[in-house]
């Protein structure tokens, strides 16, 4: 009998692939990086209301998209935690940090590493590397996730 193969892996390519696919759509019909801090910092503090309609559509498709997919993927495990205050913090956090990064993993990491841009290829090693002294942080010394 065969051992069964992890294949895990696959989800995360199919999300990056999705990623990739919609930031270059973004791109190819507004002309601007696909940035989802910067969308909806643009709609907080009103600097993109220019364009309100297109940054609305596009939280939107965020927050709906899973509604038609969930009956195929009912049982998912996210690994979260349950802990509200270690949620709302990393959110707090995550929101703190795109702010001062000037953008988030998808504007740096997926739209600028693939346009070749020094500043989201320093940011993106930068997120990588405050991602693994969190974990080592607040998982292995902390033990809170």
């Amino acid at each position: 009998m065969m051992n069964s193969i992890p294949i895990d892996w696959i989800w995360g390519l199919v999300g990056g692939l999705l990623i990739g696919t919609g930031g270059a759509v973004y791109l190819l019909a507004n002309g601007r990086i696909m940035g989802a801090s910067g969308i909806l910092g643009g709609l907080v503090d009103r600097t993109g209301w220019d364009t309100w309609k297109e940054r609305v559509v596009f939280l939107l498709g965020v927050f709906l998209l899973p509604i038609p997919l969930y009956p195929l993927y009912r049982e998912v495990d996210t690994h979260v935690t349950g802990n509200w205050a270690v949620l709302i913090a990393a959110g707090l956090l995550v929101g703190i940090g795109t702010r001062f990064a000037n953008g988030c993993t998808s504007g740096h990491g997926v739209c600028g590493i693939s346009r070749f841009s020094l500043r989201g290829i320093v940011a993106t090693v930068f997120y990588i590397i405050a991602g693994g002294v969190a974990v080592i942080i607040f998982r292995h010394l902390l033990g809170i996730v």
